[in-house]
């Protein structure tokens, strides 16, 4: 039982990193010279922030629905998390893929969406699941302002 637990705990971080695979794929092909180009608020970080801030909601995130995962199997939970993982992986082919700001600016809402539902979920199955999501959902309410910003000045 405990080599199938950790074994599903790795085939959920290997899937939840196929969206950040993607999207740095689309990012580092189509971001420049537009992004460059285009008018950014003051306190848009720097690019060097993104990677290890990410890779550090990712891990969490995976093990939260991880957590919830092994103590209650529920499939609509697992649904409910990769629908929200694609919304996540499109917002960069959106964004630096396409240059659709406004657009993907509605997919952060979705994003953000999905995250609250995921949290109320997992706040009834697993507390510690529920507390790993807050930084992701802190992160991403920070980049629908950070888009809409962007959005705003062009």
């Amino acid at each position: 039982m405990t080599k199938n637990k950790y074994l599903s705990l790795l085939i959920l971080l290997l899937v939840t990193f196929i969206a950040p695979v993607i999207g740095s794929y689309v990012t580092s092909v189509f971001k420049e010279p537009w992004y460059s180009e285009i008018i950014q608020p003051s306190f848009n970080p720097p690019s060097w922030v993104f990677p290890p801030v990410w890779t550090t909601l990712y891990v969490m995130m995976s093990i939260a629905i991880w957590r919830v995962w092994i103590a209650f199997f529920n499939s609509r939970i697992l649904k409910l998390y990769f629908i929200h993982l694609f919304f996540n992986c499109i917002w960069s082919i959106i964004f630096f893929g396409f240059h659709q700001i406004g657009l993907a600016l509605i997919n952060i809402i979705v994003i953000l969406f999905f995250i609250i539902i995921l949290m109320k979920e997992y706040l009834k199955i697993d507390k510690l699941s529920f507390y790993l999501m807050i930084p992701y959902f802190l992160w991403s309410s920070f980049a629908l302002v950070l888009n809409a910003s962007i959005l705003f000045l062009n």
